[in-house]
């Protein structure tokens, strides 16, 4: 059996709105392999990015387990599971979120600064990091000075710098024409086959899903049979 790089276990997760419980997701199970590159799909409101939060350490489940690369996140507090998530998931997300006084050299050195490095080290690793995403050239300009689809780029660079075992990607395609997300993918799958990266992709758009190795589909906070879902999701392409 695969080794397992993420664990969810009966998770629910409840919010609250005024006196009104909303009930997210529903004694959720999730499984995902180490080297694996999923898709999370679903309609809006089925609790994709809740669970994909969860997963990342962004939020804390309302009861459950939730394991990822070993750890126990769900049982850390809050300090803890900040550490933990620092070291162990790269973050990609659909607007970019840099710094927009900062160069894509520094966006991407960023993190690296939270760990005891040499100034030698990060910029060897950085480098290295705006080389893989073709952006070596453009390592001095600005956010503002750089194209969406470099952007983007930019913000693959930065998620992989720590060398995390699981990359989260939250419609990293949502903000971009057809051709540069076609090109963001392309880099994608290219992180995931050179680097052998665990990537959780979550995205609205099935020609994205459907270059994952496998489909998970949300449904009122829960996953649906993954037979079902590629069924769904291939129909959806006619």
């Amino acid at each position: 059996m695969p080794e397992l790089i993420v664990n969810v276990e009966e998770v629910t997760k409840n919010y609250q709105r005024g006196a009104q419980v909303v009930k997210v997701l529903r004694a959720l199970d999730c499984r995902i392999a180490a080297g694996d590159f999923v898709a999370l799909i679903g309609p809006s409101g089925s609790g994709k990015s809740t669970l994909l939060n969860l997963i990342a350490g962004l939020d804390r489940p309302t009861a459950g387990r939730v394991e990822v690369a070993g750890s126990l996140i769900s049982g850390m507090d809050e300090a803890s599971v900040t550490r933990w998530r620092t070291r162990h998931v790269g973050f990609i997300f659909q607007f970019y979120h840099l710094i927009p006084v900062l160069s894509a050299y520094e966006n991407v050195e960023l993190p690296l600064l939270l760990f005891r490095m040499t100034r030698a080290r990060r910029r060897e690793q950085v480098l290295r990091a705006l080389e893989l995403v073709g952006l070596l050239h453009r390592m001095t300009h600005r956010p503002g000075q750089l194209s969406g689809g470099e952007q983007q780029r930019v913000g693959i660079a930065r998620a992989l710098i720590t060398d995390p075992e699981l990359v989260v990607a939250d419609e990293p395609t949502g903000d971009l024409d057809h051709q540069t997300s076609e090109e963001i993918l392309d880099l994608l799958q290219a992180v995931h086959e050179s680097l052998g990266k665990t990537i959780l992709l979550v995205t609205h758009d099935p020609a994205a899903a459907r270059r994952a190795e496998r489909v998970m589909r949300m449904d009122m906070g829960q996953l649906i049979p993954e037979s079902k879902a590629a069924v769904l999701l291939w129909s959806e392409a006619r």
